[in-house]
């Protein structure tokens, strides 16, 4: 069954939506350089969502370069003139020719990210990875929470490449390939899709905790190719 790409516009992603929101406040100068964020209490409050959502914005805020997170302190917006983020506006995301250009792009940087995580991971990232799975495997797994575990677990694995470039970028493209989970979701048998991205995502673990890149490009690949095929996107795959 074809992916239904117009179940992205009506299902958007929350963070992905609060982003937008807060970053278009920020474009108009309702909110200006050096002003604080709300608090994440007040932030879940005013958009009706749960704190880990404000939590997933912020961090695509600040993947795009608009703020500047301090430990303990909050979000501040950054300066104008140091950003020098990258933004793809969402719309442009709605058209299929966009979405698959920016799923190729994709292809490339997260099967070197699983070759250089599996050389370069520490306990630490291995238990992130860990506690994204579980949260994939969980209770939650049918719901908005199974998406963001997916989320997590792909900047964790770019995190434990321990390049932060990896991080900046995969983060901003993962994101946004988020936003077309739904539309995968509707076009499917629920049960079937969850588990066969479950079982994609094992074997990316299993494949790194090997240390051999090789094994791990493989199953990032596999993974990458199978995404595609349940939107229904032909790829150039080499």
């Amino acid at each position: 069954m074809t992916a239904d790409f117009s179940q992205i516009r009506r299902n958007e992603h929350l963070p992905a939506r609060i982003a937008g929101h807060i970053g278009k406040e920020i474009a108009e100068g309702r909110i200006l350089p050096g002003d604080k964020l709300p608090t994440e209490h007040i932030l879940a409050k005013t958009f009706g969502v749960s704190r880990s959502v404000v939590r997933e914005a912020i961090a695509e805020l600040r993947n795009e370069g608009l703020v500047e997170t301090r430990q303990g302190i909050g979000a501040f917006v950054t300066e104008a003139k140091g950003r020098g983020s990258i933004r793809i506006e969402q719309n442009a995301l709605y058209d299929r020719e966009s979405f698959r250009s920016l799923f190729q792009l994709r292809m490339p940087l997260e099967i070197e990210a699983a070759g250089l995580a599996a050389v370069h991971h520490d306990d630490a990232d291995l238990q992130k990875l860990d506690d994204a799975l579980a949260q994939m495997t969980g209770a939650e797994k049918w719901t908005d929470q199974g998406i963001v575990a997916d989320l997590v677990f792909h900047r964790a694995l770019a995190a434990a490449t321990h390049n932060e470039y990896f991080s900046l970028f995969i983060g901003f493209i993962a994101e946004r390939i988020s936003l077309a989970i739904n539309a995968a979701r509707a076009a499917a048998v629920l049960e079937e899709i969850v588990e066969t991205t479950i079982a994609e995502h094992v074997a990316i673990r299993d494949a790194l905790v090997t240390r051999d890149p090789l094994k791990a490009r493989a199953a990032m690949r596999h993974h990458l190719i199978g995404a595609a095929q349940r939107l229904d996107l032909t790829l150039e795959v080499y």
